[in-house]
């Protein structure tokens, strides 16, 4: 039988609320890897993988409220908590090839390619990954296609938040960013789970490590401390404030003759 889903269970709470977190982490990211730009080499590595653990939080973030409003009408769910944590590391990882990646050799058209398409599919292997996860009286079918999309998505989002993040220094230009980036990012979820049908069978398939979906709030406590405490270090840092005076040459001196 084929399954009653509902992706929007609590209207527009769960997807503005995943919108302004993938917002955040991007945000955050794009500052950090600005930052690791101006940095000591010794500190460069620091900048970029607080970086690429806020992007990838924010976008683990983002899903998981998300999938907080997915609901199947004729059965509960519950979630594999090995694949869900799994899910978490995907992302982090393969955002942090990306950034290191442009971090250390620029904004390229090949560099920008290659990282933006190793990050594009470790985004696409996050979700997928949590989807996979999903424990219910049935099992997920998915439409080739409208997954195709959601890849394609998620790998031009990821090349241009990768661009912006080496090329754009202001700070109102990288809050621009990361709402686009935000918008692309939540929209390739939701593009992801509209090709997810779901066949309702009489039992589910559990082990012992599942939990209820209620547990999915919990979980995200963490990501979204580590989320808080990147943006106490950006708050902190007045080169980071103050970005988009990089670049501006420093005033002349004025000499004064005497008469």
């Amino acid at each position: 039988m084929r399954g009653t889903v509902d992706g929007f269970h609590y209207g527009l709470i769960t997807p503005i609320a995943a919108y302004l977190m993938a917002c955040l982490g991007a945000a955050l990211g794009l500052r950090c890897t600005t930052r690791s730009l101006r940095a000591e080499h010794s500190w460069k590595a620091g900048w970029l993988a607080l970086g690429a653990g806020a992007i990838g939080s924010g976008i683990w973030t983002m899903h998981f409220i998300a999938m907080i409003g997915f609901n199947v009408e004729e059965t509960p769910i519950s979630y594999d908590g090995t694949l869900t944590l799994l899910s978490l590391f995907v992302a982090i990882v393969m955002v942090g090839i990306g950034v290191f990646v442009v971090g250390y050799r620029g904004a390229s058209r090949w560099t920008l390619t290659l990282a933006g398409t190793v990050t594009g599919l470790g985004v696409a292997a996050m979700h997928y990954t949590g989807t996979a996860g999903i424990r219910l009286a049935g099992h997920l079918e998915y439409a080739a296609p409208t997954v195709a999309a959601s890849i394609v998505v998620a790998v031009v989002a990821a090349t241009a938040a990768l661009w912006a993040a080496v090329s754009i220094h202001g700070f109102f230009a990288s809050l621009g960013a990361s709402v686009v980036m935000g918008i692309a990012v939540t929209g390739m979820h939701y593009i992801g789970m509209a090709a997810v049908t779901v066949h309702v069978q009489s039992a589910a398939n559990s082990s012992g490590s599942d939990f209820p979906a209620s547990f999915i709030l919990p979980m995200l406590l963490g990501p979204v401390v580590f989320l808080l405490l990147a943006a106490v270090i950006v708050m902190f840092d007045p080169l980071l404030v103050l970005g988009d005076q990089w670049d501006r040459p420093a005033a002349p001196r004025r000499t004064h003759r005497n008469a």
